[in-house]
Order: C-alpha cells, then sequence, then structure tokens
C-alpha cells in the first residue's frame, strides 16, 4: 500500500531562504478557479486589491473594502494547496493607526486562512509592520509606486528617478526590513534603484515594473493572460490573448442559439 505523499503549503521562511538562491514566481489570484490552475506554478499567490479594477471594473484600489478582500481571499485558499497566500490591506483599514491594522489584518487571517498580508508605504509604516509583526502576523511590505497613494504621487508615476527620490526608496526598504517584513514588493522604480535595493536588504524583493534583479517577479494574472484589456502597463508580458478567445467563443454560440443551431439533440435530455 503506497503512502500518501502530502502537500505542504509554502510558508514565510520558505520565501525568506529563497533569497540568493532561487527566483519567487508570484502571480495575483482573486478566485477559487484561477487559484486552483495557478497553484502548480507559483510561489505565491496574491489576492490583490487590484481585484477593484480586474473584478469590479473601478477606476483604481481606493474602492475596495476589506468584506471584499476577505471574500476573495477565503477563495484563493480554499483553491490552493501549495502557495503561499497573502492578501493586501485595502486602503483605509490600515493608515489610522497600528491598532486599525491589527484588527484588519487579524481579520484576514482569522476568516480567510491566508498566511500574510501586505501594505503599502515604507518609513511611514514601519511602525505598523513592526506592531502586526511582534504579533505574529507576517507582513509584505510595498513600496516604490504605490497605487493606493495614487492621488498624493500625482498619477500612476515612475519612482526613484532622481538621486533624492532614490535615496528615499532605500531609506523605506531598510525600514521596512527592520520592522520584520519578511519580503518586499518594488513597484513602478527605474531599474538600477530596484537592483540596487535587493543588493542592499537581506529580505526577498519582488518585482512589478521594476528590475530583473529582484528576488521575484509579480504580475497581474489578467494582464499576462489577456484578459483585462482596458490598458496595458509597459512591465507586462502577454503571454496569451484570452480575451480573443471568449470573444470568439461567445460569438459563435450566439450565432448558433440564433441559428438554432445549439442546443442540438445531442445537448438536451
Amino acid at each position: 500500500m503506497s503512502a500518501i505523499r502530502e502537500v505542504r503549503r509554502r510558508t514565510v521562511r520558505d520565501i525568506l531562504t529563497a533569497k540568493g538562491k532561487t527566483p519567487v514566481v508570484c502571480l495575483t489570484a482573486y478566485t477559487a478557479p484561477m487559484a486552483k490552475l495557478l497553484d502548480p506554478h507559483v510561489d505565491l499567490l496574491l489576492v490583490g486589491d487590484s481585484l477593484g479594477m480586474v473584478i469590479y471594473g473601478f477606476g483604481s484600489t481606493l474602492p475596495v473594502t476589506l468584506d471584499m478582500m476577505i471574500a476573495h481571499a477565503g477563495a484563493v485558499v480554499r483553491g490552493s494547496s501549495r502557495s503561499l497566500v497573502v492578501v493586501d490591506l485595502p486602503f483605509a483599514t490600515y493608515q489610522e493607526s497600528k491598532e486599525q491594522a491589527y484588527r484588519s489584518s487579524a481579520r484576514v487571517m482569522a476568516e480567510t486562512g491566508a498566511q500574510a498580508v501586505k501594505i503599502e508605504g515604507g518609513v511611514e509604516m514601519a511602525e505598523t509592520i513592526e506592531f502586526l509583526t511582534r504579533r505574529g502576523i507576517p507582513v509584505m511590505g510595498h513600496i516604490g509606486l504605490t497605487p493606493q497613494s495614487v492621488n498624493t504621487l500625482g498619477g500612476f508615476r515612475t519612482q526613484g528617478r532622481d538621486e533624492a527620490a532614490a535615496a528615499r526608496l532605500v531609506a523605506d526598504a531598510r525600514a521596512v526590513e527592520a520592522a520584520g517584513a519578511f519580503s518586499v514588493v518594488i513597484e513602478g522604480t527605474v531599474e538600477k534603484v530596484a537592483a540596487a535595493i535587493s543588493q542592499a536588504i537581506s529580505i526577498p524583493t519582488i518585482g512589478i515594473g521594476a528590475s530583473a534583479a529582484c528576488d521575484g517577479q509579480v504580475l497581474v494574472t489578467d494582464d499576462l493572460l489577456g484578459l483585462f484589456t482596458d490598458f496595458t502597463p509597459k512591465f507586462v508580458k502577454k503571454y496569451a490573448d484570452l480575451a480573443g478567445v471568449v470573444d470568439a467563443a461567445a460569438k459563435a454560440y450566439a450565432d448558433e442559439v440564433k441559428a438554432r443551431a445549439f442546443p442540438g439533440p445531442e445537448h438536451v435530455v
């Protein structure tokens, strides 16, 4: 009788110890079926607040609520078995105080089964990150282009273009590391700055629109599959054009229904 090999879910320690050894593969997921498809291939599934635009059609991530994130994160956890699941804390659920951040994080962890949360911000969020990690909540940081601060940043602008901006990003990365984060996303940042940060800190850096020298990469799955067609950031590589496949399938179905070719005898009871 052969033994059944139990699948072990990735842990925060697995991501930490990957630095300098093997790139960390990350993708976003918002639903159980997509999580199930991605799970065999990635180390980390990020339930990103990008679902505001990708799933709900908002113009930014700002309208996303904690209840939305919890509902989608629970689905992703149920649909996966080996990937570490990290959940974005949405806008206005952690910035007010470290106590608010703890309450939001505790809900996410308890109600979804996810292993960590992600929060945006560097130096200004270091105290909050330390407060969470000391209380058993693993945190992934996020610096550079931070979408929840899009109004302050003046739009989705590349970060780190001058020496002062680059120095601030390095300080942000060091602050996040010192506060106890197990990794940090670097988004929309000049390549050489992101590469320098990856060398300067001991925790893994996860790039998106940053540098190939980062310790891992993340993309919005709907972007790489060609499903989200409103716009395509420069840093996205489309590995498929599923929007075209869906369009063709829907048209073929509609044509057959109008022609009364579907359902055929084999499709009815």
